[in-house]
């Protein structure tokens, strides 16, 4: 899989940002180095200003990719997805047993990601850190029903609609497919956030982790 994915281009909404970070060494520069500054010191906090003086370059070029940091947080939240969603359709697409391919779509979308040394400037273990604490605020905005009109959050509901579909396969007549499927996908991350920082509401820890709770919990859930 790492050299099938070596090969492919993550697509992002074209509506997201103003010129292609892809298209150039500057602009990769500049994924590669939010992500690290806003784990440093969280998105609050993160500016272009900061940025620019992180890589060496005037705030002014960041703008000619991003018109806000909240279009770029938008971009990395929507690159972090489409990574996922391939993991997802490579990981399963070969299984026939719907089971299997279940509690395998579980534990991707659950798991403590590593970083893919296929894709050179993105850390995607660091951009899981800030998935897991930044995700919700592209959501949790005013502008979620435009945005969602634009397809900015079209890539994160096409995995969940994957699990949806496998859940399915698994029990026809099971009656809440969609509100398990994105309890999962987002509840994982407000579990690892526990896990991390509020540890006495959660049991999931180092010898519990939440792809072992949601796979007990979805097993449970839909069995006929």
């Amino acid at each position: 899989m790492d050299t099938i994915l070596s090969h492919l281009k993550i697509q992002v909404n074209e509506k997201i940002y103003v010129k292609d970070p892809e298209s150039s060494v500057l602009g990769k520069k500049i994924i590669q180095e939010s992500i690290v500054l806003i784990d440093e010191i969280g998105f609050e906090d993160f500016t272009f200003k900061k940025l620019g003086e992180r890589i060496g370059s005037n705030e002014s070029s960041i703008y000619r990719y991003f018109e806000s940091k909240h279009k770029l947080l938008l971009y990395l939240c929507s690159w972090y997805w489409g990574w996922m969603e391939y993991r997802l359709v490579f990981s399963t697409s070969n299984m026939s047993d719907p089971m299997e391919k279940l509690k395998k779509a579980i534990t991707i979308v659950t798991e403590k990601i590593v970083d893919d040394s296929t894709t050179l400037h993105i850390n995607e273990s660091i951009l899981n850190r800030i998935i897991i604490i930044q995700f919700t605020k592209t959501l949790l905005t005013k502008e979620v029903d435009e945005e969602n009109k634009e397809g900015f959050f079209l890539v994160y509901k096409r995995v969940i609609n994957r699990i949806i579909d496998i859940i399915h396969e698994v029990n026809p007549e099971y009656l809440f497919a969609k509100s398990l499927a994105s309890s999962v996908v987002e509840g994982s991350l407000h579990q690892h956030f526990l896990k991390d920082h509020l540890t006495t509401i959660t049991n999931c820890n180092e010898s519990n982790s939440p792809t072992d709770f949601y796979l007990d919990l979805v097993q449970k859930t839909i069995s006929k």
